[in-house]
């Protein structure tokens, strides 16, 4: 008779096997097939379509693919999404993509795929997003598209694409976006596009179409956005435009067009002009304007006659450009005279190299508004001395950029939140609450305003509104202006606060419906922001469990499910029932083999204070029952596993393997005395599992990966020189700490760019004490033996030469080993590489006077002062003679005050930047305070107790 235990095993392998079986029949098997030959044709360097076309490969994945039931009566699962955004994929589009008959959402945007659009996505009728743009994309558009009758939006924008634009395109009757910018697109817009019922934006900037513009365009009953600049097209601007009654933003920039400025002043509700860089004609025309206008650009033409005085006392106006024409007459004060200025708004009024000889009245404009003249007359008249502060060369101010909007105060800013990945709430009502954001990556494709900061305000009424959430749950935390212009910015979402008692983070159905809104563009369109687009939705810390738990959620069944279900399930018993045996075998064999290694361990119970006691069960749901997805690393001591606890926290687990266990006793020690170890430039101990015969230690997660990541040649983003000195001042304070402050101290004894981590913040945390050995404890009081002999353990080319022939370890054999991690700082080499020392090559060049020539080119600008210092210490650290290297003490003074002497231009980046008080002193804890600290993100991949993301790649 079998055992309780074994009957229960064995019913639910049965279940088990039986659910997977079903779960394989339920899904539509030509879309599997697709499935497969769409995996098949990308290039996936990061694994994540692993299980692709294998099992369910419709199970839903936060990384890949999303697959739903449809309304369907066949009682097949069917493919309704597919989203591969920024997945670093290269490789093809398989034309097999035409048998997702299902799908509804066809997402791949910035990926490296190349290729051809196949023409088989026409035949998807159920399409309603066709996303690819952001990739490598080559060839024509595939006529077939044009008859997608449920498409609401194509976007191909930042690809190769050629040739004409399709008629075809003329049926797309419920398509409201044509984003087909950046590209090499040819030919003649077509006219039948004017016959589009639906169509709100088209964007077709910066492509190679030519001919005349179709006049026809005026009969879009919808058209919002018309943008087609840097084209090649003849002839004049219809006079028809000026009937376009809804259209908000007209920009047609540097497209070679001729004739006369079209009157628009019929345009109600017109807030954005650019006509700039033509070969426009004539006279401005004098009807008002829209008051909605923020933008007027007519600069770089061939307008003569006077300013026109429509422009006067226009309320929301934020930039006429009239500059590079032959207007003359008088400069009209009165463009911002009887107007109001609110604190952040802004006129840049640009009248430079026309023919102005006169003035209307005193230029005494508010500190809002710039006025410049330069290249005028009346700069060199009688009228100079009133105008001087007007005509000299000034910068152009319009691409203005934000390191933050927040409102937050200065209150918060002498504490830190108590866990990683949380952040002070901005605008919260509750002081200083501590919350975990969602980072989004956001951009205005369209904008129709020239200057942000007046409209930010809006801007955050109006995404709350759209995203459901409170006003102060939205943090824009950093703008830029690009090239279009165009405006990126990255906002911070926080949980709402209501008390000091609210959640610190979005639940889970939360996040689920913010992304989806998002990426199916389901927020309302805005008449002043223009159409968006979505650069990354970043999960991390608290939230990263939601790519384990999303994949493990259910999908509904029909009751067509349900018969198959029934159907599949005696197909599949005999199937069944041989796996059974099987793993019945296994099951013994694996339980065996547990036994033996328990026999290894005594049964003496561990209790350590301050870290957790994790039971196995809990390790292996953490990490999908050890699954070698999970593996992020592997040393001498085990495996190392990226797990993801139930409260959502990331933690690194390095499980021992069966050779590297401890007795009981040795474990407890080790534990209890890494317990004790807390400074925030080490990798903290979480907690330990002692049970089911396994050792496992529990760290906090680096999501940025190894220094030695960062430094290899591969690294797309290498830090720069500022970065590359704090990393060495946070390695050598964990240092420090070990060997002066920690009780008793320790010498670490395997120091290299490899066990140098980075957090979130980019913090250096010195990790790995599997080497470690206790410093020699004074035996009288005053005295103090100042080595500990040991047998020699580390890795070649970190190894103090001294202790590698006296086998005598000292504080100054980790002083050693960092001073050969500054070597790869400065380098950017490996230690040892093709039977080259790194220390004796740069020591010889560095007597030689050639230190330039092995510094790595890619450390940006620096003071040379300053990496003249560094490189010094460096070789101090270096020396072959223990007692002429510095203590590490030493090497924390001279690294602060190397820090000291950097500019703090060194540290401004455009893509975000964090202020951070760093306390800096002879021990880490001195009164003297520097912000000289900043955010930057890498997201490299790898390494042993950190991450494998995806790096966050720069939109183009």
């Amino acid at each position: 008779m079998l055992g309780k235990k074994k009957r229960t095993f064995i019913v639910a392998l049965i279940f088990g096997a039986l659910f997977l079986s079903v779960q394989a029949q339920i899904t539509d098997p030509s879309e599997v097939s697709a499935l497969r030959a769409i995996k098949k044709s990308l290039v996936d360097p990061l694994g994540k379509l692993k299980n692709w076309g294998s099992g369910d490969p419709c199970k839903p994945n936060w990384n890949g693919i999303f697959c739903f039931n449809s309304t369907s009566s066949d009682g097949y699962l069917h493919v309704r999404e597919v989203q591969l955004l920024r997945m670093n994929l290269s490789g093809t589009l398989a034309s097999e993509v035409g048998q997702l008959s299902h799908m509804q959402i066809f997402d791949v945007m910035w990926n490296n795929i190349a290729g051809t659009i196949p023409k088989e996505i026409g035949s998807i009728t159920t399409l309603k997003l066709l996303l690819l743009n952001g990739n490598h994309l080559t060839g024509p558009l595939p006529e077939e598209i044009g008859f997608l009758p449920n498409l609401d939006r194509i976007q191909i924008d930042q690809n190769m694409i050629t040739g004409p634009i399709p008629t075809s395109f003329a049926n797309l009757n419920n398509t409201k976006h044509f984003h087909m910018n950046n590209n090499s697109l040819s030919g003649q817009i077509p006219a039948e596009l004017s016959r589009l019922p639906k169509l709100v934006h088209l964007l077709l900037d910066n492509n190679n179409l030519s001919g005349s513009l179709p006049p026809e365009l005026y009969l879009l009953p919808s058209l919002l956005i018309l943008q087609l600049d840097n084209n090649q097209f003849t002839g004049a601007i219809p006079a028809s435009y000026s009937k376009m009654s809804k259209l908000l933003k007209l920009s047609l920039r540097n497209c070679s067009l001729e004739g006369l400025v079209p009157d628009l002043s019929s345009i109600t509700g017109l807030g954005y002009l650019d006509l700039s860089q033509n070969h426009l004609t004539g006279v401005i025309p004098t009807n008002k304007l829209s008051a909605n206008i923020t933008t007027i650009d007519l600069s770089n033409n061939k307008l003569v006659g006077t300013i026109p005085q429509n422009f006067s006392a226009l309320p929301h106006l934020q930039r006429l450009s009239l500059e590079n024409n032959q207007l003359n007459g008088s400069v009209l004060a009165t463009i911002w005279e009887n107007r109001t200025f609110g604190s952040k708004d802004r006129l840049i009024v640009d009248l430079q190299n026309n023919n102005f000889s006169n003035i209307s009245s005193i230029l005494n404009p508010p500190t809002n508004v710039s006025v410049r003249l330069q290249g005028n007359p009346l700069c060199s008249s009688a009228n100079q001395l009133k105008v001087t502060q007007f005509c000299g060369p000034q910068p152009d101010d319009n691409m203005e950029s934000s390191g933050g909007t927040s409102n937050s105060t200065n209150v918060c800013l002498v504490q830190s939140c108590p866990a990683q990945f949380y952040e002070y709430v901005p605008s919260s009502l509750v002081t200083c609450f501590c919350a975990a954001p969602i980072k989004v990556g956001y951009r205005l494709k369209s904008p129709g305003i020239s200057v942000f900061p007046p409209y930010v305000s809006i801007f955050r009424i109006y995404l709350t509104s759209s995203l459901d959430l409170d006003l102060d749950q939205l943090n824009v935390y950093s703008f830029i202006w690009e090239e279009g212009p165009r405006l990126k910015m990255y906002l911070k979402l926080f949980p709402m606060i209501k008390d000091s008692h609210s959640n610190q983070t979005f639940n889970l159905s939360e996040i689920l419906r913010l992304r989806d809104m998002f990426t199916s563009w389901a927020m309302k369109d805005s008449p002043v922001f223009g159409p968006y687009e979505l650069l990354n939705f970043t999960l991390e810390g608290p939230y990263e469990y939601v790519n384990t738990i999303i994949g493990s959620q259910s999908t509904g069944m029909s009751k067509g499910v349900l018969v198959a279900i029934i159907l599949a399930a005696t197909a599949a018993l005999v199937a069944v029932s041989c796996l059974i045996v099987v793993l019945f075998l296994r099951r013994h064999v694996k339980e065996y083999s547990k036994i033996s290694r328990k026999r290894l361990v005594s049964n003496i119970p561990i209790k350590v204070d301050g870290v957790k006691d994790f039971t196995f069960g809990e390790m292996a749901l953490a990490t999908n029952d050890f699954s070698n997805l999970a593996i992020v690393g592997e040393g001498g001591y085990g495996k190392v596993y990226k797990g993801v606890l139930v409260d959502g926290s990331a933690v690194a687990i390095k499980r021992a393997q069966e050779g590297s266990l401890q007795g009981q006793r040795e474990f407890f020690t080790e534990i209890e005395l890494l317990s004790r170890l807390h400074h925030r430039n080490l990798v903290s101990l979480i907690g330990y599992c002692n049970e089911e015969g396994e050792q496992m230690l529990v760290y906090e997660f680096m999501p940025n990966g190894s220094l030695r990541e960062h430094l290899s040649a591969k690294a797309k983003d290498p830090p720069d020189f500022g970065m590359r000195l704090r990393i060495a001042l946070g390695a050598a304070r964990g240092i420090q700490y070990l060997h002066n402050e920690a009780n008793p101290p320790i010498f670490h004894r395997d120091i290299k760019a490899s066990n140098i981590l980075l957090d979130s913040k980019f913090i250096a945390k010195v990790a790995d004490f599997g080497l470690s050995k206790l410093a020699p404890v004074p035996e009288v009081e005053g005295s103090e033996p100042g080595h500990v002999s040991t047998v020699v353990k580390g890795t070649p080319g970190y190894l103090d030469p001294e202790y590698f022939l006296t086998h005598k370890l000292t504080d100054k054999s980790d002083v050693y080993s960092l001073g050969v991690v500054f070597f790869e700082l400065l380098t950017g080499m490996h230690p040892i590489s093709h039977g080259k020392n790194i220390v004796r090559e740069v020591n010889h060049a560095y007597q030689a006077g050639l230190l330039l020539s092995v510094l790595d080119s890619r450390l940006g600008p620096y003071p040379f002062e300053c990496l003249e210092q560094f490189a010094e210490l460096a070789m101090r650290c270096c020396q072959d003679e223990t007692d002429i290297r510095p203590s590490i003490s030493e090497v924390v003074r001279e690294l602060e005050n190397i820090w000291r002497k950097m500019p703090d231009s060194v540290y401004t980046t455009s893509e975000s930047a964090e202020t951070e008080i760093e306390t800096v002193g002879s021990l880490g804890s001195s009164s003297v305070a520097t912000t000289k600290d900043v955010s930057v993100s890498f997201g490299i991949s790898g390494g042993d107790l950190h991450s494998g993301a995806v790096p966050d790649l720069a939109p183009r």
